[in-house]
């Protein structure tokens, strides 16, 4: 293992390296690599005050964008399995460390001007695995998670694997998402569920508003760009997965016996 607590470029004889043009970071900066062949690529004018990667694995990628605009800062742990990646966009800002997993080839792609509060979680797997005692298949495999651009989401959410967030929307406090989220909607509860839609959101502190200010004028809109009416999801069809021979002769069997 080989752990790195400066954010500049590097590589070594195992594939490893870090892609980085910026000065160089050094306080609360932690890079674990595991494995070979892992790629940390991060902008030359990220906002970072806390970061820390962990490569367990092979041949992952952590892809972390530039920041353009003043924000709060990226603050980030991240986990990385086998071949895996993750990939944050411009602007996106954290109040605390924000845990990220992505593991099994599976992939989180964070959009651009996303806003964090404290103490989320983002996992594409469940960290063990489960097993169906019939079948004894996994149930439980890593997913993709997209999360799109302009998405606000609440403290001590978690997103977890198979979702997408549509761009625009919130996610509640304390919210666990397990479905995917439509564009312009906020989602509350656990599981988190969908409690209105056509909202827009902008970033202003309340604390700076006059007492019963209620609208926003146009030209003050810094977001205009996603303020856009909900699209209506199209109902999903769900299949049951067809049982392997073995399970199947085991119902005839039985049907069998019961006559």
């Amino acid at each position: 293992m080989v752990t790195i607590k400066t954010l500049e470029p590097y590589e070594d004889e195992q594939g490893n390296r870090i892609e980085y043009d910026g000065p160089p970071i050094s306080e609360k900066i932690r890079i674990e690599f595991l494995g070979s062949n892992n790629v940390l690529k991060v902008g030359a004018r990220a906002n970072i005050p806390q970061l820390s990667v962990k490569f367990a694995a092979d041949s992952s990628v952590v892809d972390i964008a530039a920041a353009t605009k003043n924000r709060t800062g990226l603050r980030f742990g991240l986990v990385l399995g086998q071949q895996s990646r993750i990939t944050i966009g411009k602007n996106v800002g954290s109040a605390s460390k924000t845990f990220v997993r992505a593991s099994e080839g599976a992939s989180v792609t964070i959009g651009d001007e996303c806003m964090l509060a404290s103490s989320i979680e983002i996992r594409t797997d469940d960290t063990h695995a489960i097993y169906d005692l019939e079948t004894g298949l996994r149930t439980n495999r890593a997913k993709d998670i997209t999360i799109g651009e302009h998405v606000w989401i609440g403290k001590y959410a978690a997103i977890l694997g198979g979702v997408t967030v549509g761009s625009g929307s919130v996610i509640g406090f304390r919210s666990i998402v397990t479905r995917d989220v439509p564009n312009n909607a906020i989602v509350a509860g656990i599981p988190a569920r969908v409690v209105r839609k056509n909202i827009a959101w902008e970033r202003p502190d309340l604390n700076k508003n006059e007492p019963g200010t209620r609208e926003l004028p146009a030209d003050q809109r810094r977001s205009e760009r996603y303020w856009n009416p909900t699209k209506e999801d199209k109902p999903k069809v769900i299949t049951q997965p067809r049982p392997n021979k073995l399970v199947r002769a085991k119902r005839r069997l039985g049907r069998f016996l019961a006559r």
